[in-house]
């Protein structure tokens, strides 16, 4: 009996030293509310238990004590729109034959040191090995979503030659729900169309096809998420039931009539994904964490090598972009953070935040509800996006205030995913290294 109650000690003691309570920090919630000076929080068992402020919280009996005063909390940042698995970041490589599961999982352990929580692939994932990687989730690295293969007329759909194949060439309706089908077999999370000519040199997804696609989605319980370009398809689709854009509309400035469109549909997402226009030396320095130098000095190069003329188009092309993000902003569209990254993986969430609230209209706070509730809620991932009790324990320790300037998202001093906090010295230095 003796034996017994001591065994039975000892596994209490246990539990209860498994939690730990962070106390101190301004907690932005993630919700947009105010945010919670001098907050406490609690994690057990990898999940929020409690929040609150310092004093009010009660601390588990045995549990550790984190002293952040002077830090601020966010959740987990969530990425809406990538395609990870693709690129070699060390050396910048990305051809027909380097997509693996090892590189797919090296992304995404990038991701969480940049505190990114989750991300969203979106269609040209070859085989099963997103699958896999889904359904087992790789400690200290980000969570992953997939639309598996996209769909678009044949060799028409993502702008890189290597991707095409991956994608479902559709040419007639049977073709079109025979392949959704496959999807929905799959359980992939949604379903991505391509519907744009890429300046008239590919056929665009006609609209016969791409309704039957929605529809045959639609009984399938699974979204449909389009890649567009021109204003006329985005208005069309929504007539048609699209659940969401993966980019902005990029041929003009977006008209009241597409406005009342998007408010008339008001559960379509949007992940605006702005369009690369120059890394700064911030940005520089940031990727220089994750990166080796030779590869960071390739990336810098081939910056400087732009043209004034280049560097104008890019400019105009954002800041047209930028325009529209803002009028969709005073729509109240759901905005939710998304990069299309492929070979900049983790530090462009942090230029997206910045480059959503410098040119797009969005405040910080905006700014962050979107890369977290917003994000989680179109990726269907409850327990993320939000620090409160019942949440999964993903949060990044900021050094300074990104309400007060939302490049400090940048300033990171810890990122704990999943309860674990991770070790980011080690990783960088172990991608770093020449």
């Amino acid at each position: 009996m003796i034996r017994r109650l001591a065994t039975l000690a000892f596994f209490v003691a246990a539990y209860a030293s498994a939690a730990t309570i962070y106390e101190g920090a301004r907690l932005i919630t993630g919700d947009g509310s105010t945010p919670i000076e001098n907050s406490a929080f609690v994690v057990d068992n990898n999940r929020i238990t409690a929040v609150g402020r310092k004093g009010q919280v009660k601390a588990p009996a045995g549990a550790t004590h984190v002293d952040l005063t002077g830090k601020t909390v966010i959740p987990a940042l969530l990425d809406g729109h990538t395609h990870l698995g693709w690129a070699i970041l060390s050396n910048g490589r990305m051809d027909k034959d380097t997509y693996s599961k090892e590189n797919l999982i090296d992304h995404l352990q990038r991701l969480a040191y940049y505190g990114v929580a989750a991300s969203f692939n979106m269609g040209i994932d070859p085989g099963d090995a997103i699958y896999q990687v889904r359904a087992n989730p790789v400690p200290g690295a980000a969570l992953i979503r997939t639309a598996g293969r996209g769909m678009a007329m044949p060799n028409a759909g993502p702008g890189r030659d290597i991707w095409r194949p991956v994608v479902y060439g559709v040419s007639t309706e049977a073709e079109a729900r025979r392949d959704v089908d496959e999807l929905a077999a799959k359980k992939a999370d949604v379903v991505k169309i391509w519907v744009d000519d890429r300046n008239g040199t590919v056929p665009k997804l006609k609209p016969e096809l791409y309704r039957a696609i929605i529809d045959e989605a639609h009984k399938h319980n699974l979204r449909v998420v389009a890649h567009i370009y021109y204003l006329s398809d985005g208005k069309d689709l929504l007539r048609s039931g699209i659940d969401g854009f993966m980019h902005l509309v990029r041929d003009r400035d977006v008209d009241d009539e597409m406005i009342q469109l998007l408010k008339q549909h008001p559960n379509v997402f949007v992940t605006p994904c702005l369009p690369d226009k120059g890394s700064s030396e911030s940005d520089f320095a940031l990727m220089s964490e994750t990166l080796p130098p030779a590869e960071v000095q390739r990336l810098r190069k081939a910056q400087d090598a732009e043209t004034p003329e280049a560097r104008k188009k890019d400019r105009d092309f954002f800041d047209l972009q930028a325009r529209n993000l803002a009028k969709y902003n005073a729509a109240g569209v759901k905005i939710a953070l998304g990069t299309d990254s492929s070979t900049t993986v983790g530090w462009d969430v942090h230029q997206e935040l910045a480059d959503m609230v410098a040119a797009g209209g969005l405040t910080p706070m905006q700014a962050i509800v979107a890369a977290t509730k917003t994000a989680a809620a179109f990726m269907k991932l409850d327990r993320l996006g939000t620090i409160a009790p019942g949440k999964s324990a993903d949060f990044v320790v900021l050094d300074a205030n990104p309400l007060d300037n939302i490049a400090n998202t940048r300033r990171i001093s810890k990122v704990v995913i999943r309860g674990a906090e991770i070790d980011r010295a080690t990783l960088s230095a172990k991608w770093t290294k020449q």
